[in-house]
């Protein structure tokens, strides 16, 4: 019983160092790929970041606040490609789609009146030949938000 909690406490361990080394890492791409995609707007200083795979959807509930105006940058390590996001209200009707738009990386819109947004994430599976790749990649994915007065 001993060796069982030993192995398991152990495992515990290895998976906290490894997903601190992904924020980590995380944290670095961010700021040497992503800020820079916010200029001129101003960060409002939330970092999301996540650590994702080809196939994998995440999602994001954001508040923006009325009588601004709002850019979202998403940014992907190149070893998982560019990612498709789209933005939505909280009755998950589309408002802003990057496949619609050559996959941009940003989104600049205003915003009337407070209210929550969701924006989704989804790293497309890539394929060779018509073929599913068999070691699927993982790498970090930003969501950034900047704002003007």
């Amino acid at each position: 019983m001993k060796s069982h909690r030993r192995t398991l406490l152990w495992a515990i361990g290895l998976m906290l160092v490894f997903s601190t080394q992904g924020f980590s890492q995380c944290k670095s791409f961010t700021k040497k790929y992503c800020n820079p995609l916010l200029q001129p707007f101003t960060h409002n200083g939330q970092l999301n970041s996540a650590i994702l795979a080809e196939g994998e959807t995440a999602e994001l509930l954001l508040t923006f606040y009325g009588g601004q105006s709002y850019r979202v940058a998403v940014c992907s390590q190149e070893v998982i490609g560019q990612v498709e996001f789209r933005l939505l209200d909280t009755k998950r009707n589309v408002i802003f789609d990057n496949t619609q738009h050559n996959l941009a990386k940003t989104w600049d819109f205003n915003v009337k009146s407070t209210q929550q947004i969701i924006v989704e994430i989804n790293v497309p599976k890539r394929t060779e030949g018509g073929k599913a790749v068999a070691m699927v990649p993982t790498g970090c994915v930003t969501i950034l938000v900047g704002f003007k007065e």
